[in-house]
Formats: C-alpha cells, structure tokens, sequence
C-alpha cells in the first residue's frame, strides 16, 4: 500500500517560526511565502481525500527512478513546464542543472547504500519544480513531489542550490513510504530528525566527509549576503545555528528537560527534533556517520505514524543490536546508541 503525508501536511524546510519571525520584521518576501504556504495547504487538503482513497486502493506509481524537472517560471503552479528529463541535456538554467544533479546524488545513495529503490521502493519518478513563485523563500514536499523556491538573494539564496535542502526533502518522501510519521509533536519531530539525518549523511556521503569534518549544520548553504555564516540548524549543538535580529535566536533544545510544549510549529516539529539530532551526532561521532545511518535506516522501517521519543529510542537500539549481530555495524554500536540517548534524556520512561 502507498502511504501519503495526511490532509494538509506539507514538509517545508524553513520552520514556520523563522517565517513568522521574519514577516513580523516586515520581510515583505517572508510576509508573501507564507500566505503562499497557507495556500498551498489549503489546496492540499481540498485534494487529499481523493488522493489518499485512490491510493488506498493498491494503486502503486509506475516510474522508473526518473528525475522531472519543472520549471514554474515564478508563477504559483507546479508542473508548469517540464524542462528536463532523466537523460535530457543541459538547459542553461544552474538551478535545473543543480537540482537534476543533486536528485540524482540522493537517489544513488538510497540505492547503493541502503538498497532501495527510489522514494517508495517501487521507482517513483521524482518531480523536482525549481523557480516556484517571486523570491519564494522555502521548500517543501507535498506527498508527491518537491518544490524549490528561489529566495531573495538577500537572506536566502535558492533553495535548489542546496545538497542538504534536497536530500532532506526528498527524505520526507522516503519517511512518508516507510514509517509515514504523523507531522505534530514528537512524531512529527522524529520525522524532522530522520529528514535532518539523510540530509547531513547524504552530504557527507558526497562530500568524502566523516564525522570528525563534517560541520554538522543544517541549511547554511541557502544563507544570503545578509545572514551568511549563519544556518538553521545545528545538529552538533542544537540552540547554536543562529541568533540575529531577522531570524530570532534558535529555540532548538538539546535535551529533554529543555522540551518545547507549545503549540507553535505543529507543537515544535522543527523545534525539538534537536533533541536526537544530537544523539545521531554523538553515535556517528563514534562509530561513524555511515554505521550511524544504517542504523537509523533500518529502524525507520520498523517505526509507526505515531511513535513518540521513547519508541524511537527502543527500535533504534534494537535495530543496533540487530545489525551488531549480523556483523553489518562494529562492535559496541548498541552501547554507543543507549549512550548517546541517554545523553539527551531518552528514553524519559524505562530505561533500556
């Protein structure tokens, strides 16, 4: 069965509080892209419940790993205009040339190194909309597909110009076809980490990079002019990304007794997905970001729309004792991963 984000969820990689933030700043960019955003969801509900029944059905998409780029030519519609396919040429365009490439390092990865085929594990097509609205200042994926917009060149430059921006948003649709994590509270926080996850690992992954000199950093890459040497997360040290006058100061926790509980960001998605981001990081500073990965691959494909924390915390050890088993990750994984937990808080319950 295929599974689909749930009516009006829309994975957007900047959070609505830096957006709300910015609007109140009178970005009058910032201001537009979320009116657009509200948009978009609406939209998206009015079409979910046709889309979810039909899927329901059994219907599984026929692609063939494809990569589809559109070009939406500032306008507010995807698919506008298809531009490039899998083996056309070049077009001229460095947004459509990035984000073809970048599709294709994602796609490769999940392939060669975690064996699945495309999004879905059935070859879903990817359909990647690059120049979305006027100096659109975010990107999402929308249960079908991925949009890019071009920012202002001032504060944020394009999206599609971002190995991280793509691998985690294509990494949403690999969620949405394994665990499909409910997009509010801590399972919408876990669906963020997992994105945040295959986005650094992804990066490293092309860069040649490890642990050691991987800057950990989610989003600095779209930084403008205006805010360069700043980022929107930190995976290392949540809470440290940024602390200006446009974006506000970084509310990301990095432990459990600092939980947001608010009801902002969908009841902090974004927000307190810090929380074990920094435990990924202290289990790939041990045994490395690709053994961290694999471990966290495989327990994404035993989790549930609605795990919480503490269920996350026990699939993951158990798919490191798993995987310690079968010789597919060094020794002592298991401990590093209980360790690293337990060094944010988790599992707030019984211990494992």
């Amino acid at each position: 069965m295929r599974y689909l984000c749930r009516p009006g969820c829309r994975c957007s990689f900047i959070p609505p509080v830096i957006a709300e933030h910015l609007a109140r700043k009178g970005v009058d960019d910032a201001r537009v892209s979320y009116q657009q955003s509200r948009k978009m969801r609406e939209k998206r509900k009015a079409t979910a419940a046709a889309v979810s029944m039909a899927t329901f059905t059994g219907a599984a998409p026929v692609g063939k790993s494809d990569r589809l780029v559109y070009d939406c030519e500032q306008t507010w519609q995807q698919r506008l205009k298809l531009v490039r396919g899998e083996s056309d040429p070049e077009t001229g365009d460095a947004d459509v040339t990035t984000i073809h490439n970048y599709a294709g390092v994602v796609r490769d990865y999940f392939q060669t190194v975690m064996g699945r085929n495309s999004i879905d594990n059935l070859g879903m097509d990817l359909i990647l909309n690059v120049h979305f609205g006027v100096r659109y200042l975010n990107a999402f994926w929308d249960g079908d597909e991925m949009t890019f917009g071009d920012g202002d060149g001032k504060i944020f430059n394009s999206f599609a110009n971002s190995l991280d921006v793509v691998a985690h948003e294509l990494t949403h649709g690999v969620i949405q076809f394994t665990a499909n994590l409910e997009y509010k509270g801590q399972s919408g926080a876990l669906n963020e980490h997992f994105a945040d996850v295959f986005g650094t690992a992804i990066t490293q992954y092309a860069e040649g990079q490890t642990a050691s000199t991987a800057d950990w950093l989610i989003g600095d890459e779209i930084m403008g002019p205006t805010l360069y040497g700043e980022a929107l997360r930190s995976m290392k040290e949540p809470g440290t990304a940024y602390d200006n006058d446009l974006l506000g100061k970084d509310p990301q926790p990095g432990h459990m007794r600092d939980y947001f509980s608010g009801p902002e960001d969908n009841f902090g998605v974004h927000i307190n997905s810090g929380i074990p981001n920094k435990a990924f990081y202290l289990t790939a500073m041990e045994i490395g970001t690709e053994n961290a990965a694999y471990i966290w691959f495989s327990a994404l494909q035993k989790l549930w729309p609605t795990a919480q924390f503490d269920d996350a915390v026990a699939v993951i050890v158990t798919a490191a004792r798993e995987l310690t088993r079968d010789g597919k990750v060094p020794l002592g994984s298991t401990q590093v991963v209980r360790s690293a937990f337990k060094a944010v808080g988790l599992p707030v319950g019984a211990g494992l």
